[in-house]
């Protein structure tokens, strides 16, 4: 090779780099910037011209050992020199509220107990000046950096009616002046429902992520467990907040049996229990118990279902009749199709595949779920283990339609070719 060819795998390593300090920084990168920028609009548009000249620079210098920081002061800098330059129009309009500007005698005599940008960000995305979808979709976008089309995705509306209401949300926090800071300490009870729900969403929006070629975004997961851990220091007694985190950690405790070494999905009950994160079941464990001294949440009784997954030692020693009956708790505390549709598989599992389709058929007419692949995909396997193929493979199909994550497409595919094998 001469000294004037380039190695196209050094652009695959400069290329691979940026794609993984966009999954793993992207929100402290933004966080950061905004600090600075004082506009969400200008931040973003800073963090993306970071990552922009990384792909220039790294390709021509090499990745930097602290990528995160490459990015995050490349960002601030952009962010200075464009206020810089625009300081008199910008003078003229809206900023965000940080921290030095609103403080106020209350303030310097109750600190920060925490001092984290994403936090600060999470919860301005969650102000109660905004609707609970706002809320989701911007932190979706700006904390979790999905692009709006994935969004839009998720939320099941045109990327242009996402645009818009991203674009609503952000005008909104700069005009209502809404600060960018972790509340006072007694206005965070009443201001932590909302951010444990979009927390809570953005660790399943990891868990199983509705689009791409990996079937789960390890950055969202321990962004979320992150969120929550540092919200259970600032509220140590919240029975919410330690449901939410015991549920968060005995769910990820099987993230190293869910693939197979192939990549291929491997299902609850196919799973090598032995590898289990045994010391993340006994932490969730321990605040389930904790979170369970208080009234029931929503979250608490999940976790509850995920500790009796936890605490078999085999599939077959799953006790489903304990399973269902928390799902008749979590639906009065949390009436969901979603509920609905786990605890019809859990009557399948319980008392046997024609139970769980008897089950599932008042959920066939529920809009919630008309574009829900796993609804579909229940039936199909309740079908398959039947042996009614020919309504099997329809459901199947149906299933893959609506299915965008590519390793749960190659699962599906691979059931929907065995069934096929029936018809013939």
């Amino acid at each position: 090779m001469s000294g004037h060819e380039r190695d196209p795998s050094a652009d695959l390593d400069v290329n691979e780099a940026i794609a993984q300090a966009h999954r793993r920084e992207w929100a402290r990168v933004l966080a950061a910037t905004v600090r600075v920028a004082r506009d969400l609009d200008l931040a973003e548009e800073c963090a993306q011209d970071a990552y922009a000249q990384a792909l220039r620079t790294w390709a021509a210098s090499g990745v930097p050992a602290r990528p995160g920081a490459w990015l995050t002061t490349v960002a601030r800098n952009r962010a200075k020199d464009l206020l810089r330059r625009e300081s008199v129009l910008r003078s003229a309009l809206p900023s965000l509220v940080v921290d030095d500007v609103v403080a106020g005698p209350e303030d310097r005599d109750d600190p920060p107990v925490v001092d984290d940008d994403r936090l600060r960000l999470i919860f301005t995305c969650c102000h109660p000046a905004l609707s609970r979808d706002a809320q989701v979709a911007l932190t979706l976008r700006l904390v979790c950096g999905l692009s709006t089309a994935e969004v839009a995705r998720a939320f099941l509306v045109q990327e242009s009616a996402m645009a818009a209401r991203i674009t609503r949300a952000k005008k909104k926090i700069s005009t209502a002046r809404i600060p960018y800071r972790v509340p006072a300490r007694a206005d965070l009870p009443e201001r932590v429902s909302a951010v444990l729900d979009v927390v809570h969403l953005v660790f399943t929006t990891g868990h199983a992520a509705p689009v791409g070629a990996e079937l789960v975004r390890q950055d969202l997961v321990d962004g979320a467990i992150h969120l929550a851990r540092t919200l259970y220091r600032l509220l140590p007694g919240d029975g919410q907040i330690a449901g939410l985190l015991a549920l968060m950690l005995l769910t990820d405790a099987r993230r190293d049996t869910r693939l197979s070494g192939a990549g291929r999905l491997v299902l609850l009950p196919d799973q090598d229990r032995t590898r289990w994160d045994t010391r993340q079941i006994a932490e969730g464990t321990a605040l389930l118990a904790e979170s369970l001294r208080q009234a029931p949440t929503r979250y608490s009784v999940q976790a509850a279902i995920a500790a009796v997954h936890a605490e078999a030692a085999t599939w077959e020693d799953t006790d489903w009749t304990e399973i269902v009956g928390l799902y008749d708790v979590l639906r009065r505390l949390w009436p969901s199709p979603v509920v609905e549709l786990n605890r019809a598989v859990a009557i399948g599992f319980r008392d046997g595949p024609r139970a769980g389709l008897a089950a599932l058929a008042p959920l066939l007419d529920e809009p919630a779920l008309a574009t829900y692949g796993y609804l579909s995909a229940a039936r199909a396997d309740f079908l398959r283990r039947l042996g009614r193929w020919q309504e099997a493979t329809a459901a199947y199909e149906e299933a893959l339609a609506m299915t965008d994550n590519h390793v749960e497409r190659v699962f599906l595919t691979g059931r929907l070719e065995e069934v096929r094998t029936h018809l013939s």
